[in-house]
């Protein structure tokens, strides 16, 4: 397994205004954090319940990575430590909390912790200023909006006998979602590559420097990578602004060498019509 370490910084995360306390007078000394008996020959692997923001591990004894966004791994670079010593500190941060452990180091493998999921207990309230949403109420709005009737209909692109349409584009605080659906008239199952978001020239064509800028989507809600006949989707981009010779474009591209790709062309004005999300749509649940 590669370990190569994701951690910001090597020192403790302990000053109040990042970890904050429970009161005006809580302190934790790693002699009252939750212990992770750790060793060198066992991989410690903790689970969050949300996408991981940022890992710190207080001393270079222990390596880990995060193989997913809400993995993290764990194990001491060696042996050489007494039963009982405290090794390292490791704080987790996610979207909306923040997460301590004490890791104790044991010499008896049957002793090491393999798998730790961040109980609710274990979880410190956290405003993440890097996280204007969270992954949870984005897919909440998404959801929703996956769900709702389309109020779009007149932006829409043919290829290959298929039809790309534009469903509904909503503006929920610092995000747009684009809702896009796919009519497959053809018997051949479109296996998904990958979904691009870009925003090109409209003279793309004609243009000797024409310019494409690469977006990357904050979410896109169905993580599904086939389908025959009917496809429907919800992609997140962050808010933006784009002059009029610009199209923002979702484009997506089958995967085999020879396969299809159908591409919807969304307009500024489009954007601009975006709607507020309804809070309607939510109390539908």
């Amino acid at each position: 397994m590669n370990m190569n370490l994701k951690k910001i910084g090597t020192v403790f995360l302990l000053t109040a205004g990042l970890l904050g306390t429970r009161n005006a007078q809580a302190q934790t000394t790693y002699e009252e954090m939750e212990q992770l008996t750790v060793n060198e020959q066992v991989t410690t692997v903790i689970t969050a319940s949300e996408p991981v923001r940022m890992v710190d591990i207080s001393t270079d004894k222990v390596v880990g990575d995060q193989p997913l966004d809400n993995i993290v791994r764990l194990k001491p670079k060696e042996a050489g430590h007494e039963d009982g010593e405290v090794i390292a500190i490791v704080t987790v941060i996610t979207e909306r909390y923040r997460t301590q452990y004490a890791l104790v180091y044991t010499t008896r493998l049957k002793e090491a912790v393999t798998d730790k999921e961040i109980l609710p207990h274990e979880r410190n309230a956290y405003n993440n200023p890097a996280v204007s949403m969270s992954t949870a109420e984005m897919t909440r709005f998404a959801r929703r909006i996956w769900n709702s009737p389309a109020r779009i209909r007149n932006v829409a692109t043919k290829a290959h006998r298929m039809v790309m349409r534009l469903n509904n584009i909503y503006s929920v605080g610092d995000y747009f979602f684009i809702d896009f659906s796919i009519e497959n008239k053809t018997n051949i199952r479109f296996d998904i590559d990958e979904i691009r978001v870009k925003l090109v020239d409209k003279k793309l064509a004609k243009a000797t420097n024409a310019q494409t800028i690469e977006l990357t989507p904050a979410m896109i809600l169905e993580p599904g990578k086939t389908f025959r006949h009917g496809y429907r989707n919800v992609l997140v981009i962050k808010k933006m602004t784009f002059p009029n010779d610009k199209l923002l474009t979702v484009e997506m591209t089958e995967k085999q060498i020879s396969g299809r790709n159908i591409s919807l062309n969304i307009d500024y004005e489009d954007v601009l019509s975006a709607d507020s999300f309804n809070a309607d749509l939510l109390e539908e649940e």
